[in-house]
């Protein structure tokens, strides 16, 4: 729920879903659980104006619409301390057993092309497919030679790794690797790696976690200079 640009990230998120037509969400909530779901269920009077006769909440009609009106949210609950991988698994009762479904993070934003994503997986094969990067070093990196003087200077250059920024699709039968309190990373996706059914689409656009107060205020100023690309396509 932390915000950018005056709404929370997880709203970010969403929308940029929903330019890719995908407007079905589920979200896996637990510490403050309360503040997502007062948030949804107040979207519409908190996003437009209203009038209503204080002693008839019936009453209560919404003057105008706004681009979200053809989302589904659910908001389920999943428990306070519940590992990533089993707050997936206590969620997916509100999924469709015979579709494939889509899996992310709620502390990242990245313009990822949903409709490559999804190529991918289908040409795959695989139960399952995560979206990778190779992250933007925070530091400068400096090429010294062997007495220590230096040769080139770097700013900030990709690193050679790849990580997983979410973006995952998955067959309905990978939630057979799902247990209640497994953690996603070293539970399911471990299994899936080590049994050749995970694959990757790689990207090579904007990502940014929001991990950090210094994270935040860059999302923050891109948001406040006009600079969104994580929205829309």
């Amino acid at each position: 729920m932390v915000e950018v640009g005056g709404r929370p990230i997880l709203w970010h998120i969403m929308k940029h879903l929903s330019s890719y037509g995908i407007k079905d969400f589920i979200i896996a909530t637990g510490y403050k659980s309360n503040m997502i779901k007062e948030y949804f269920l107040n979207y519409e009077p908190l996003g437009n104006d209203f009038t209503i006769s204080l002693g008839d909440r019936e009453s209560l009609q919404i003057h105008g619409e706004h681009d979200e009106s053809d989302w589904t949210v659910t908001v389920a609950f999943t428990g306070d301390s519940t590992e990533t991988g089993g707050r997936v698994l206590k969620a997916s009762q509100y999924l469709d057993p015979d579709e494939d479904f889509f899996l992310t993070y709620g502390d990242g934003l990245a313009n990822v092309n949903i409709d490559a994503l999804k190529a991918r997986h289908r040409e795959s094969g695989k139960l399952a497919t995560l979206t990778t990067i190779q992250p933007t070093s925070r530091f400068g990196v400096l090429d010294l030679d062997a007495n220590g003087e230096v040769m080139s200077f770097q700013e900030k250059p990709r690193l050679e790794g790849w990580i997983n920024i979410g973006f995952m699709i998955l067959k309905p039968q990978t939630l057979n690797y799902f247990t209640e309190n497994c953690i996603l990373e070293t539970g399911p996706l471990s299994t899936l790696a080590r049994e050749n059914n995970l694959s990757s689409y790689k990207h090579s656009g904007f990502w940014q976690p929001m991990d950090t107060l210094r994270e935040s205020k860059i999302l923050n100023d891109l948001w406040d200079s006009g600079a969104r690309p994580w929205l829309g396509r």
